[in-house]
């Protein structure tokens, strides 16, 4: 048997099942910050914590969405159980997203963690594609900051 079959194999189980829950992240103006310099995104809800205080609905700075996003890898990672960590694994591929909704925003300072269910497991050659839905939940808010539908591929070498 392949090792991408075996993967697939040991994935087929967990489908619609939880992965568990990470660890939580505090995200800080700096961070924010940082991000508006790589994209250029300076607008002042984001890098102005006076003006947006004062002329925002939000009473203060707010991560970035696309800073949130991009903040999944990092979340992610603590999450227990990497089912296609097996033998044979040569890399592994972020493939996009199939959907992505921005519910909530996340103030600076705000601690926010991910949690995950598989969605979705198969082959695609000697690749084992997954789809996984992704929450991240911001501490002390009823709604998360986002929901995506993020689909990787772990290339195996048969």
């Amino acid at each position: 048997m392949s090792n991408s079959v075996a993967a697939l194999e040991a994935m087929n189980p967990l489908v619609g099942e939880p992965q568990g829950t990470g660890d939580w992240f505090t995200v800080t103006q700096e961070q924010i910050n940082q991000f508006a310099d790589v994209t250029v995104d300076h607008q002042y809800i984001h890098i102005d914590p006076e003006r947006a205080a004062a002329e925002s609905p939000f009473g203060g700075t707010i991560a970035h969405g696309f800073l949130t996003l991009s903040m999944l890898t990092h979340l992610q990672e603590s999450i227990e159980g990497d089912p296609w960590r097996r033998e044979g694994l040569v890399m592994f591929l972020n493939y996009g997203f199939d959907k992505v909704r921005f519910i909530n925003p996340v103030p600076t300072g705000a601690r926010i963690r991910a949690s995950a269910v598989l969605s979705k497991a198969e082959l695609k050659g000697t690749s084992l594609q997954t789809m996984r839905t992704m929450t991240v939940e911001i501490e002390g808010e009823q709604k998360p900051a986002l929901v995506a539908e993020w689909i990787d591929r772990a290339v195996y070498d048969s």
